[in-house]
């Protein structure tokens, strides 16, 4: 029963928690700033841990134990606060008379003066415990959060994980020995006692399964990482209660004569018990709080004796209904009685016998797949809006890298050598389950992955395949053609397997050397083509200078004949004229000579000057008067003095 000071003003000696509330308010002193230390001490080991390996185990483990160290702690400084007032209740401190100071205060002395006592009158109103155990529990619940990471792979953790296993079970003794002594505490001594056992187990649970993880802990399994980081559910579920009842106990009605409850109660951490009672401590829970007794109700008495039977009944008629089953429209399903696959249902609802003794399998009914013969192709695709920039995988250039590309070694052959070439290809199938019955069946018996049975079939049919093509036929083919003679053959082995797979289409999206290789085969390309082009500009010239030299060894040909049709045409008219002449001179005689004489002498002095002298002028004995100034002298003086005489 709880103490009020206003209407019991003494007797408070007469009990036990009040004689016992000094030592009481000292352990729980000690305890809070003993585990708040150890709560610092691993947080900050697990802090500097997370520095330099953030994918460590050690940090999430090491935070986990903080928190469910600070529950214990936020217990602890809840019962301190209840341990204290019962002491300041049986010891009260003399009531001290403040002085008015002899100098008026400033404005801002006064507005600083009434700050306080409003923040005073705050925190008397509603309770410092209230702020401490929410901000603990806060705390407890972000070192959780901080350290989530359910994603964390196994490491050996070697002689560190041991030593911190032993470690960590020397302290859950520890604490195991705090748990029984508080639970051996009478209630009328320390009634607090029986609320802080549950949550000490908090910390005792945790630094057992802490020390589990460390010691199985290896790179193989990945179970130690997951429950390492698990194990701060309990802690946070029981900061989050002790949350919640901070924030309730605000709206409580609160008196400082009156003697307080401990706030930090967790339902959660009472179900740490063996047998679990769960309805028990719920019953406990609303008939000390509210006073409600469930074993008085009529209504729960019936509950609690007809809920096996009605329980099993409820079973009962479940295990029953397993036995209807519904297909979706776009599946079917195989049922199996007693294991034995005896019928194929269609879309609906259809009835067999319960599980365990029939069940029904789903498998597709009609449903289109593409797959790339590339095992990267499971990655999901990259989706662009309309006006934007295309993602990379719509890339088909040969100098890029592309996701579906697959490596396939080919025949090569250079002359009379052979060899290998490696060429990157993009090969797609469409494909889906048979319709037919037997379809299904063997699509869901005889192989356990339809996608890795159909990428391995096409991996062999491709290297059977391209083992006896060359790049430039593979380049040079018509693709139609390669992918209708690839899906032939893959149907073909799928068919022999008996897999019920239906192949629809084959595609060859691309067939291109590797990306590495793409920049130099157009660099050979290219020195082809110039190669060509060079040679044809080549022959163009030899074929220019050839008609050129015909040309002119045609016109020299030409020149020639034309100066032997013109020398023997002269010879021919010299020798007819020779011939004319000579029949003349036979004729004429002396005259022709003379004739030709007077020619020859006319056409060589044609543009001579001339002056002709007659022996007939001056016949009268009177000589002739000659005019000689227009005449220049001859190169010979003598010769024409000779003339005219």
């Amino acid at each position: 029963m709880r103490v009020d000071l206003d209407a019991e003003e003494g007797g408070l000696e007469s009990l036990s928690r009040f004689q016992s509330a000094t030592v009481q308010a000292r352990q729980l002193f000690q305890l809070g700033v003993g585990l708040a230390a150890l709560a610092i001490m691993l947080w900050t080991v697990g802090f500097f841990i997370g520095l330099f390996a953030p994918s460590s185990l050690w940090p999430a483990l090491l935070n986990n134990n903080v928190a469910a160290l600070l529950v214990v702690a936020a217990g602890a400084q809840s019962a301190f606060w209840v341990a204290d007032w019962r002491k300041a209740a049986l010891n009260p401190a003399p009531e001290l008379i403040e002085e008015q100071p002899a100098e008026p205060l400033s404005a801002y002395e006064r507005f600083c003066q009434r700050l306080s006592r409003g923040s005073h009158r705050f925190l008397a109103s509603i309770g410092a415990p209230v702020f401490w155990l929410a901000g603990v529990g806060g705390l407890a619940v972000w070192c959780v959060q901080h350290s989530w990471d359910v994603s964390l792979a196994g490491a050996d953790l070697g002689t560190g994980g041991r030593v911190a296993a032993g470690v960590a079970v020397l302290l859950a003794f520890v604490l195991l020995v705090f748990e029984r002594y508080l639970a051996q505490q009478p209630e009328a001594r320390w009634p607090e006692a029986r609320l802080m056992a549950p949550l000490v187990r908090v910390p005792i649970l945790t630094f057992l399964l802490s020390a589990l993880c460390l010691l199985f802990s290896s790179a193989e399994a990945e179970w130690p990482a997951r429950l390492a980081v698990l194990l701060g559910v309990l802690p946070a579920a029981v900061a989050i209660e002790l949350i919640l009842r901070a924030v309730a106990a605000i709206f409580s009605p609160r008196r400082d004569r009156l003697e307080p409850r401990m706030i930090a109660q967790s339902f959660i951490a009472g179900m740490l018990r063996w047998p679990p009672q769960p309805l028990l401590a719920l019953q406990h829970e609303l008939h000390n709080r509210f006073g409600i007794d469930l074993r008085q109700i009529w209504a729960f008495s019936y509950m609690r004796k007809a809920f096996l039977p009605v329980l099993a009944v409820i079973v009962a008629v479940g295990w029953i209904l397993s036995g209807v089953n519904e297909v979706p429209l776009q599946g079917r399903g195989i049922y199996e009685r007693f294991g034995k696959p005896v019928e194929v249902f269609g879309p609906g609802l259809h009835a067999g016998l319960p599980w365990p003794l029939g069940r029904v399998l789903m498998v597709e009914n009609g449903v289109v797949h593409e797959l790339a013969t590339s095992t990267e192709s499971a990655a999901d695709p990259v989706l662009a809006s309309a006006d934007g920039l295309p993602p990379l995988t719509a890339n088909r250039l040969w100098d890029a890298t592309h996701v579906n590309d697959k490596s396939q070694v080919i025949a090569s052959g250079g002359g009379d050598k052979q060899g290998f070439q490696i060429v990157n290809m993009d090969v797609r199938f469409v494909y889906r389950i048979g319709l037919s019955d037997q379809a299904a069946i063997a699509a869901t018996y005889h192989s356990a992955d339809v996608p890795t049975l159909i990428r391995s079939t096409a991996s062999r049919i491709l290297v059977h395949d391209f083992s006896s093509r060359t790049l430039d036929d593979l380049l040079g083919e018509q693709r139609t053609e390669l992918a209708s003679d690839i899906g032939h053959a893959v149907q073909a082995d799928l068919d022999s397997l008996g897999s019920g797979v239906e192949i629809l289409a084959t595609v060859v999206e691309a067939i291109h050397p590797p990306a590495g290789a793409a920049n130099a085969y157009h660099a050979v390309q290219a020195a082809q083509i110039s190669a060509q082009a060079l040679i044809a500009r080549e022959r163009g010239a030899a074929s220019e200078q050839a008609n050129v030299a015909q040309l002119q060894a045609s016109m020299a040909l030409d020149q020639a004949n034309a100066s032997a049709r013109e020398v023997n045409a002269t010879a021919q008219t010299s020798d007819l004229r020779f011939g004319a002449e000579q029949k003349a001179y036979r004729e004429a005689g002396h005259a022709f000579v003379l004739e030709q004489y007077l020619s020859q002498l006319s056409q060589g002095m044609n543009n001579a000057k001339l002056l002709i002298l007659d022996h007939r002028l001056g016949g009268n004995g009177n000589a002739p008067t000659l005019d000689l100034r227009s005449f220049t002298l001859p190169a010979d003086p003598v010769a024409p003095r000779k003339a005219v005489q």
